[in-house]
Formats: structure tokens, C-alpha cells, sequence
């Protein structure tokens, strides 16, 4: 009798240690999924439909800009005569326009242009640069596309006619930069600013 118990309770010692690795197996097994984090959402932007008006004052030089934005007198106490900004309120978004006339100094302005441009290097992830040529209208210029996410200009270009007129512009956003968000408005104004220097004429 003493001998079918100690059996008994041999065969309970065996099963115990068996049924705590079973279900250390099955809780690794069942933890073992991968996790894939979820891509960052942004909020859906509603774009305005593209329609054109004209910018032709007694300015020495006429565009088109879109109706979705309006244009002001650059308020600032460096500003010279014939900057203007284009806002685009609906964007929170500006493209700061400045004009210089040309008197044996376009050499200076480009290069100024040149540094304005790589004050962007640190925060972008390249440069994108494009010639313009309007001969038929003496347009003649270099547009910029500066890549990475904290660039805070990420379109500028300049403008001139070799002789007397140089402009200058650039792009900018009143928010903190974060062009991942961005990048679709910046495409559609990069796009009303390539119409824009499509349609450039100098008075």
C-alpha cells in the first residue's frame, strides 16, 4: 500500500514541472508577433482651384499670381522700392519679392543671392538648381529647390535681365518647419511660382 502511494506521488511530481513549461511555451509563442509602428498621419488639405490674375502696375516688371493670394508692400524698414510680398493666407505661407536695379553690380547681387541660398545647407538635404531663359522677354534666372524637412526656404530663385533689372525671391512659412507635412502645399505654390516666372516681363 505505502508502495503504490509513493508511485502515485512520483507520477504528480513529473506532470507539475511539465504543465509550467507548457505554459511558458505557449505565452512566448503567443508574444512573439512583430510590432510595426504606424506611419505618422497628417490632416487632409483641400487645395483651391488654380486660376490667374494679373500683376501689371506701374512696377518696372508685370506676373500672374493666383487668386488664393493677395499682394502687399514689404513693410520692412530695409525694404527698397518695388518689394512686395505675395501672402497666401489659406498656407500661413509668404514669397518675400525684392527688386534692385542693375548699375555694373550684378555680380554682387548673385553672390548675395549665392549666400542667401546656403544658409540653408545645415538643414538641408540638397540643392536642386534649375536655369531659366526667357529670351523673347530677356528673362533670365536660376530658381533653387532646397530639400530636407527643416529647411526654412524651401524654394527661392532670382530674375534678371543681364542689364538693368535683378529680383529676387524666396519662399517661406510662418510655421515651425516641418516640410514632411508640408510637402504638399509647397508643390502647389512652387507650382503658382513657376507660372509666375513663366509669365515675368520687365517693363
Amino acid at each position: 500500500m505505502n508502495q503504490r502511494r509513493m508511485r502515485v506521488k512520483k507520477s504528480n511530481n513529473i506532470r507539475l514541472p511539465f504543465f509550467y513549461f507548457l505554459a511558458a511555451f505557449l505565452f512566448l509563442v503567443s508574444c512573439k508577433n512583430d510590432y510595426y509602428p504606424k506611419p505618422r498621419g497628417y490632416f487632409r488639405i483641400d487645395l483651391p482651384e488654380k486660376v490667374y490674375l494679373d500683376f501689371d502696375t506701374t512696377f518696372p516688371y508685370s506676373f500672374e499670381y493666383p487668386t488664393y493670394a493677395r499682394i502687399i508692400s514689404n513693410k520692412n524698414s530695409n525694404a527698397n522700392p518695388y518689394w512686395i510680398n505675395l501672402e497666401f493666407p489659406e498656407f500661413r505661407g509668404t514669397l518675400h519679392l525684392s527688386y534692385k536695379p542693375i548699375s555694373g553690380n550684378l555680380a554682387e547681387y548673385l553672390e548675395d543671392t549665392r549666400k542667401m541660398v546656403m544658409k540653408h545647407i545645415p538643414k538641408t538635404s540638397g540643392i536642386e538648381n534649375r536655369v531659366y531663359e526667357n529670351s523673347e522677354n530677356k528673362v533670365y534666372g536660376l530658381t533653387y529647390n532646397i530639400g530636407g524637412t527643416a529647411a526654412a526656404s524651401p524654394f527661392q530663385f532670382y530674375l534678371t535681365d543681364s542689364t538693368t533689372h535683378f529680383v529676387r525671391g524666396a519662399l517661406y512659412f510662418s510655421v515651425v518647419p516641418n516640410n514632411d507635412s508640408l510637402a504638399p502645399i509647397i508643390e502647389f505654390l512652387k507650382e503658382d511660382i513657376n507660372h509666375m516666372i513663366e509669365t515675368f516681363k520687365w517693363r
